[in-house]
């Protein structure tokens, strides 16, 4: 398949790739360039967290991240007492 480059530099996906990866409207995609190739991938949303904690309330990903910051917070603080 053969397309012709915009004034704008743009290309149109074809309707049967973007139905074919589930590519919609908003969507992100990479383009990269490999040699004398362009790449252009579908940007999928980050795993979540899965298994037995993925059940358990407080332990989502979210809550996991938010703990982190926390201890992130207090070790910022302590170097900054050591510090002084």
């Amino acid at each position: 398949m053969t397309y012709r480059v915009g004034p704008k530099g743009q290309v149109v996906l074809p309707k049967a790739i973007r139905e074919r990866l589930g590519i919609e409207p908003g969507d992100e995609v990479t383009v990269d360039e490999r040699g004398d190739d362009i790449v252009i991938r579908a940007v999928r949303q980050p795993v979540r967290l899965l298994g037995m904690l993925a059940d358990l309330p407080g332990r989502g990903t979210e809550a996991l991240l938010e703990e982190r910051r926390r201890e992130r917070g207090r070790e910022d603080a302590k170097v900054r007492r050591l510090r002084s």
